[in-house]
């Protein structure tokens, strides 16, 4: 028995779960699928962050493969994330990436002054301990738990020269800090990261679960009462008529039960949707096909699946020119930009993210279309907890997403590849040609074909209310039921124009502490009603 459950240990449930015990009176069970990896080379060491992404080891991840994609010639794509303490965030690219003010607008206007652009760069400050440049340092945080590297400090020549192509083929200046709200367009030369200041990785498992919070056996430091099950698998949130109270969990071949006096806390990620439909929450029809009983009828769940295109530019480079900087191996990216739509649409927003990913001889840029149109689904495929969902992410599905990403070669690439050329004959766009790039069916071919997943998933447990497609209110609680709260990228409401893992420890940290909140309100009124009671006797 605790008083809150809370299930994954990425970016949202890490920081929940820490942020909860930090009063020594709220006892917390965190659950975690793998194992504690933190002191793997391959983990730590930032410079496998790329090549961890690419092999999708069982050891890390978690394994499937998601359904033919009809938008890109029926191709499939892993359905995966980590597997292991610290979740996606130990295994990533180490991307930060806050999303744009424009985007906290839109969260606003639907959700109220809770996730107001000022209320999340406040929080964000509180999060970070930033180690770089910025224009302003009020816009940034330097005392919280996330370390932040901005790196590299001395950019390569290919670098610069990527960041001097870009700014002339767009018109946007350089930035310094693409996550001042101020500057949230235009190319530049420091990627900032999760990386601690001597460049190893820094994931929710270091900075929320680090020595200093827990003891060996599981027992809470100082009288902090976390408590880590790994390698346990959570199979379904269980349920007294409407109200969450525990979790059914596999335990290294054990099944068992836990249970919370307060809330249970879904944290994981990709797996809530199938999580809540296990649990009797979703599309009655479904869950009764299932034979699973009906707890609450909600047909929002596991709909308005998003998730960012990605596709590559390659170009052969100067043999004199460095990929990364001398001595600086974790510097993992050769620059990039953040750009808005091509076709010159909502100018002085976010839609496009470049980055520069270089080896010796050859400089790829990866290209993201942040604002995609397309839905996807979730589904389960019976009642069985370790049968993996079906995941229809509907790439290029809506026709808009496809004129997009061939407007960012159209546009964008072309031009970049012209001013690379006059900046260094050496850099020479090798694919798509730019043959290619002006036949637009062999463009289009070319990026069906070169089309590469992008583990950026979320909304399919969108946070809005239920008539407007909502499975989770402003403050994670799913609606229909009492008790149970999901805190993780699933509910995103509108997409975020970067990566989601900046935005993930946003949405577990803002979570955490309304439920901190209505705690000490709770108790205020119990010691009211206590002195009440006692005057009355």
């Amino acid at each position: 028995m605790f008083d809150y459950i809370v299930v994954g240990t990425g970016p949202t449930g890490a920081v929940i779960a820490k942020t909860l015990s930090d009063d020594k009176k709220t006892s917390v069970l965190l659950i975690e699928a793998g194992e504690n990896r933190d002191k793997d080379k391959a983990i730590r060491d930032s410079t496998f962050a790329s090549e961890l992404e690419m092999r999708f080891s069982p050891r890390y991840f978690w394994q499937g493969e998601g359904v033919p994609q009809e938008g890109v010639d029926d191709r499939s794509f892993e359905w995966t994330t980590g597997r292991l303490l610290g979740g996606g965030s130990s295994i990533n690219g180490e991307q930060y990436v806050r999303p744009t003010s424009a985007v906290f607008r839109e969260w606003e206007k639907l959700l109220g002054p809770l996730w107001s652009p000022r209320r999340a760069i406040l929080r964000f400050k509180k999060l970070e301990k930033y180690n770089g440049q910025s224009d302003n340092s009020q816009f940034r945080g330097f005392r919280g738990r996330i370390n932040i590297r901005q790196a590299p400090r001395n950019p390569t020549t290919m670098a610069d020269k990527l960041t001097a192509a870009i700014e002339r083929a767009t018109g946007y200046p350089e930035i310094v800090d693409y996550n001042d709200p101020r500057t949230p367009l235009g190319p530049f030369t420091r990627w900032q990261l999760y990386q601690k200041p001597d460049g190893t990785r820094e994931s929710s498992s270091s900075a929320f679960l680090s020595s200093d919070i827990m003891l060996p056996n599981g027992s809470g430091a100082k009288g902090r009462k976390l408590r880590v099950f790994v390698k346990t698998t959570a199979l379904r949130v269980l349920f007294s008529h409407t109200r969450a109270i525990g979790v059914e969990l596999l335990k290294e071949g054990e099944r068992l039960c836990a249970y919370a006096r307060k809330k249970v806390i879904l944290s994981a990620g990709i797996n809530s949707a199938q999580l809540l439909m296990l649990s009797g929450i979703g599309p009655a029809k479904l869950l009764r096909q299932a034979g699973i009983p009906v707890v609450f009828d909600n047909s929002n769940v596991g709909k308005n699946l998003r998730n960012h295109t990605l596709n590559f530019a390659s170009f052969t480079t100067n043999p004199g020119d460095q990929a990364l900087p001398q001595g600086d191996p974790n510097a993992l990216y050769a620059g990039g930009a953040f750009l808005p739509d091509p076709s010159g649409k909502d100018p002085d927003r976010r839609a496009v993210q470049l980055i520069g990913i270089p080896a010796e001889g050859t400089l790829t840029i990866a290209i993201l279309w942040l604002r995609p149109k397309s839905r996807g689904s979730i589904k389960i495929q019976n009642n069985d907890p370790l049968t993996i969902g079906l995941a229809d992410e509907g790439f290029l599905m809506n026709p808009d997403d496809l004129e997009s990403v061939k407007n960012s070669y159209k546009i964008y690439m072309k031009a970049i590849a012209a001013e690379l050329k006059a900046i260094d004959p050496s850099y020479q766009l090798v694919a798509p040609t730019l043959e290619e790039i002006e036949d637009d069916s062999r463009l289009e071919a070319f990026i069906k074909e070169n089309f590469d997943h992008n583990h950026h998933q979320q909304g399919s447990l969108r946070m809005a209310p239920l008539t407007r497609g909502g499975v989770v209110d402003r403050r994670g609680q799913v609606h229909g039921v009492k008790d149970l709260i999901v805190a993780d990228a699933s509910i995103i409401p509108f997409t975020v124009d970067g990566n989601t893992s900046a935005a993930a420890f946003l949405i577990g940290y803002t979570i955490a502490r309304q439920l901190k909140k209505k705690a000490n309100i709770n108790q205020k009124h119990r010691k009211i009603n206590e002195l009440h009671e006692a005057d009355g006797e």
